[in-house]
Formats: C-alpha cells, structure tokens, sequence
C-alpha cells in the first residue's frame, strides 16, 4: 500500500475526501483534528491510504508528547470511540504495522486504539465500555413513543415546572456551558476541561454550524446544558452539564429531548450518545431510556516495549476524587488548564 502520513489541518480538500468513505465520523475531520492540535499541542499523524482520489483507509493519530506522562501516539485523546476507515479489503495490518514502526522510531510508550474492534478483536482491549446510538431516520412522533415511560414523564414534568430550553452557536452559550461544567467535574472529582479548549470547539466547530449547545433555564438561570456535534447525517452528542440542585426538575431529560429534535432539524439521521463506564449504572439508564441501540466500545494498547497488546486498564485509584471534590473551582479549573494537556 501506498501509506500516507498527513496533517488534515494543511491537507487541501481533506473533508471532502473523508466524507468520499462512508465510514467516517465527525471525530475525522479536520474540524476536531483543529480543536486538539490547538488546544493541546499535539501532532496530527493521519495514516491513510487514498486510490484514485478517494479514501481508502485511515487510522487518525495525535502524537502526545508530555514530560510528566511521556509520548504516544492516541487515536484520538478526549474522543469517546474512534474507529479506523477500511473500504474494499484494504490490509489493515499493513497500515498497523506501519504505525508501530514510525512509533517505535520515535519513542512511544504504547499506541491506543479507541475503537477498531472489526480489526483489533483478536486481541485483548485494554478498556471496556458502552456505547449507544439512537436511530433518528424514523419521525418525530415515532420516536418519542419509542422512549422508556419515565423517560417522557421526565421530559413532561420539566416542561410543567416552567424549564425553558435553548439551542445557541453564541460564545456565550459555551461560557454559560462552561461555568454549568465546572460544577459538574467538580461534583464528580475531575477538573474540568479548559475554557481555552471549549473556546476552540466555538471557534472551529459551533461558529462554522457543525454543532450546538443546548441550555435548559429555570426562573431566568441556566441550570444545564449540552454540546452536539454533527456531520452530513452523523451526530454526537459529546459534553452534558447541569447543577444538580436543581435535578429534580428533570431538566436533562427535556434537554436531550430538544438535542434530538434539533439533530432531527439538522438532516441527521444516527445520533451517538458517546461513551459510558460499564459500572456507571445511573447514566447508563439515561442512555438507555432513548430506544438506543447498545453495544461495546473496546480501547486497544499496544506497548512498543512489550511488543504486543496489553490488557487491563490503566485507570487509577478514585482517591483524587475526594480531594478534588474538595477543592473550590476556580483553583480546579487552573488545574484543568495545566493537567489536561499531559493527560490525552
């Protein structure tokens, strides 16, 4: 094969030739390629292979290149699942051993996979999770009677309480967004991602419509909020904030509710709910109260040191949860700032 190493970013045309494969994703285009190159620092490797000016396979990396956690190679960091395009038998072992020789040339730890189980399933993942995809070809009507029951009392009862939703582009709406997820992460004992990055995901993502925030107010406040991603037909939905003083007003669910709607209004016709923790139950239930479709996200590390996948997680003890639960927010989101970037 004639292999590629190339940067979407300076690549002329490079979302017209993804979208010529029919296996793309928003997570492929240079639009999010732009948000983590800029926000973090890191380099876009995109492997690819292109015949007669279509794509034939890819396999996106980053390149993280940190001081306190080392270099790897990501395929993508902060994306919930990133499967690698194939079309017509194009050997992917070719492409993975490519990969391993330019890591191991330039002083990898390991690479990691998020995704890629048509390719990689003969090998351990490293990490497990589920994923979930709502089907939004059907109509409107169809589809909301296809929810669970409390899902559609939870969307009724917030609209009885007097919650208001919109749908915004505006960098205020990202502010608004921000503040409601640095409540949430510290509720949760996480910083939260940067401002700098969500700044990026308005410049490169809302400002050029590949994208919205949703806001759900109560008495004039915003009290949660949700980001959507989108391109041609596929959607995502990626980040969701809320102040949880107010939950029992339901506001979340009437959220997703007009997140769909608006996805619905947009053209698309498959929306992915992202990515949850095997033993996340309360969220999984959420997810699953949309008539989604569940199935496993497998990560993938292959130790170039080893030589060979690896299995088991990497995730370390909750204990910093507690103390970052502790910590007041504006410290924890200056940590944000520093930390994530060496995370990936």
């Amino acid at each position: 094969m004639d292999i590629q190493i190339i940067n979407p970013i300076t690549y002329p045309g490079w979302d017209e030739l993804m979208l010529s494969n029919a296996g793309y994703s928003f997570f492929h285009s240079s639009a999010w390629t732009r948000v983590l190159a800029e926000s973090y620092g890191y380099t876009p490797l995109y492997f690819t292979v292109i015949e007669n000016g279509k794509l034939q396979a890819l396999v996106p990396i980053m390149e993280v290149n940190s001081f306190l956690t080392g270099k790897r190679g990501i395929s993508l960091p902060f994306t919930d699942y990133c499967d690698p395009i194939n079309l017509n038998g194009a050997p992917f072992p070719e492409l993975l051993k490519r990969i391993i020789e330019y890591g191991q040339k330039h002083g990898w730890k390991y690479l990691e996979m998020r995704g890629g189980q048509d390719f990689l399933g003969s090998n351990s993942p490293s990490s497990t999770y589920w994923g979930h995809t709502l089907d939004l070809a059907k109509d409107e009507g169809q589809i909301f009677s296809g929810l669970r029951d409390s899902t559609r009392r939870n969307i009724k009862k917030a609209v009885k309480e007097g919650v208001k939703v919109q749908i915004c582009q505006s960098l205020d709406s990202v502010q608004e967004f921000y503040r409601l997820n640095s409540i949430s992460r510290k509720d949760h004992g996480l910083p939260p991602q940067p401002y700098s990055f969500f700044k990026k995901v308005y410049e490169h993502i809302l400002a050029n419509d590949f994208g919205f925030v949703v806001l759900a107010s109560f008495e004039s406040r915003s009290i949660a909020g949700e980001v959507y991603f989108h391109l041609k037909e596929k959607a995502v939905y990626k980040y969701g904030a809320s102040d949880k003083s107010f939950q029992h007003l339901r506001a979340n669910n009437l959220l997703m509710w007009e997140g769909i709607r608006e996805c619905i209004r947009r053209g698309c016709t498959i929306l992915s709910l992202g990515r949850t923790d095997l033993n996340h139950e309360g969220l999984l239930q959420f997810k699953r109260g949309w008539g989604s479709t569940e199935q496993q996200i497998n990560y993938y590390r292959y130790d170039l040191k080893k030589g060979f996948f690896v299995s088991g997680s990497s995730k370390v003890s909750g204990f910093h949860n507690k103390i970052f639960r502790n910590i007041p927010i504006p410290l924890l989101n200056r940590l944000g700032s520093i930390l994530y970037k060496h995370v990936g």
